[in-house]
């Protein structure tokens, strides 16, 4: 199985949450898969992961996405869904910040242009996808006109619920630890730190239940 993985920076409240990236590299590495990761080459707005105040500052996303990547990183519009069996999205705010404006824009999200051609590239492939915390309102907004889709934040009510229902997908209540999967889309999507009390232990059997779907799905 040949997997890309999408980050968005390297820290959960202005990138990539690094422990779901990790886990998810992880969970790919036992199951044997051969991994690329891209970022794409913009900035983002730095927040002090202390104090978690913005800082006023500016960083690279791809520089800071390579800090999770070990320097083995390519940029986003590089792409080729031609190249690869599936798709990971880790989550974290970068998600709704740098891959989309679904921080600021909620159900009006708008999608990195390199991201929505790639999530519309595996999706018309059948290519399986797997979307953990956050990252499940991208493809809400892909599938908005192509009858939605099943897919989790995790809980019963909250503003990124709302959103993906608004946008015509259907939303299914999860724990950290389980996934919720879409076989009809080949979606797979697990909550993590949405669910803000669950344990690391139960965000990784999340995550390496997402992976084994995905490679069975391949």
């Amino acid at each position: 199985m040949k997997t890309a993985v999408i980050l968005s920076g390297c820290g959960y409240l202005d990138g990539s949450e690094i422990r779901e990236s990790v886990l998810a590299l992880l969970a790919l590495s036992q199951q044997g898969a051969n991994v690329e990761i891209f970022a794409p080459d913009g900035h983002l707005d730095e927040v002090d992961h202390l104090s978690q105040a913005p800082t006023g500052k500016q960083r690279s996303i791809i520089e800071e996405s390579a800090r999770i990547a070990r320097s083995e990183i390519s940029v986003l519009e590089e792409l080729d869904s031609r190249q690869f069996d599936s798709l990971i999205l880790p989550g974290g705010f970068g998600a709704a910040k740098n891959l989309s404006n679904f921080a600021q824009a909620g159900s009006s999200i708008v999608l990195n242009a390199d991201l929505e051609r790639i999530l519309v590239e595996f999706i018309e492939a059948k290519k399986p996808i797997g979307s953990i915390c956050i990252a499940p309102v991208l493809l809400a907004k892909v599938m908005q006109n192509r009858g939605g889709a099943l897919l989790t934040v995790g809980a019963a009510d909250s503003d990124a619920v709302r959103a993906i229902e608004t946008m015509g997908s259907k939303h299914h209540v999860c724990e950290a630890n389980e996934v919720v999967v879409d076989s009809d889309h080949r979606l797979i999507s697990t909550p993590a730190y949405m669910c803000s009390e669950a344990s690391l232990g139960e965000i990784f059997q999340g995550i390496q239940e997402l992976v084994i779907r995905i490679q069975k799905m391949c």
